[in-house]
């Protein structure tokens, strides 16, 4: 294998050289590529000491200069990014020795496009700690919960499989053939500052034939901080259901554009629709979920019924 892995960089002076160090012990890296976006610590200086460690290591910022956010940076990534194979490491997390043995083996069928594996997670801080505690529970693995490939991947994240399929796997865990982007013509929701990693591996699944690699123990580590976004936004707040919105806003537009099935689309639209309902506000907000119902029962068996009846 010859992987590209993209870091985008935001922030992250802290602990980036550990990031890079762990991708550098893999010897299916042949490229890191840097994007910073415009950082308002030291995290370009560090960039720039890392590209004098090693020549894998490539440093790129924004044609302008500016902060354009992960979707963009990551986009720009992929643009530079020169290897047969690619994957995705965030800044503050970090890669383990067996990132890609799952990989060399499930990619030599060519058929598959995308292996995607568990991640664990690290506490760097007991704030950190406490809050991720809090919003996860006791997850200790980010991973799904049986192996799956293929249309089965994009059922089970939609949550259409018999059995509960799991979480979202993580961009940190999932490795994809280049070549599968460029035909497909993937890339993340550059308008979503959150959630467009959600966005794109929902995509990726219908996309491109996916399979899971590594899914009982980590082959990454999330890093757990007093600054992780994930851990800051309470579930179904006004600014949770906002970000939602957008999210499912991108999705269900994309489903109206594409062949999926009758299912797919009616449950990437009720989720939508649950979370503009929940935005809604006084007399307005329920008659229009009483009108939403009547033409669309279904959406009172969703998951985030709850979200906009009891608000």
């Amino acid at each position: 294998m010859n992987v590209s892995v993209i870091i985008p960089v935001y922030n992250a002076s802290e602990f980036l050289e550990k990031a890079v160090d762990s991708v550098l012990q893999l010897n299916e890296v042949k490229e890191i590529v840097l994007i910073e976006d415009k950082s308002t610590d030291n995290s370009l200086e560090v960039c720039q000491k890392l590209i004098l460690k090693d020549s894998r290591i490539k440093l790129y910022q924004h044609p302008d200069k500016e902060n354009h956010g992960a979707g963009a940076t990551r986009n720009l990534g992929l643009e530079k990014a020169n290897c047969e194979f690619i994957s995705f490491l965030d800044s503050d997390d970090y890669y383990l020795p067996n990132r890609f043995d799952a990989e060399k083996e499930i990619f030599k069928d060519e058929k598959i496009e995308g292996v995607f594996g568990a991640i664990g997670v690290e506490y760097l801080t007991e704030k950190g700690r406490k809050e991720f505690e809090e919003k996860f529970k006791n997850i200790s693995l980010t991973t799904v919960n049986f192996p799956a490939e293929g249309n089965d991947v994009f059922l089970g994240l939609l949550g259409l499989t018999p059995k509960v399929f799991g979480t979202f796997f993580h961009l940190n865990a999932l490795t994809i053939r280049k070549s599968a982007l460029e035909k497909n013509n993937l890339r993340f929701n550059e308008k979503l500052r959150v959630h467009q990693d959600s966005d794109f591996i929902v995509k990726l699944a219908f996309h491109c034939h996916l399979k899971s690699g590594i899914i009982d123990k980590a082959i990454a580590i999330r890093g757990v901080h007093d600054n992780n976004r994930i851990t800051k936004i309470v579930r179904y707040s006004p600014q949770y259901n906002e970000r939602q919105l957008l999210l499912w806003t991108s999705m269900n537009d994309w489903a109206k554009a594409n062949a999926l099935s009758s299912e797919a689309k009616a449950k990437i639209y009720l989720t939508y629709k649950s979370f503009d309902l929940a935005l809604k506000k006084g007399l307005n907000k329920y008659s229009n979920i009483f009108l939403e119902v009547i033409k669309n029962p279904l959406i009172l068996k969703t998951q985030y019924r709850f979200t906009y009846l009891n608000r």
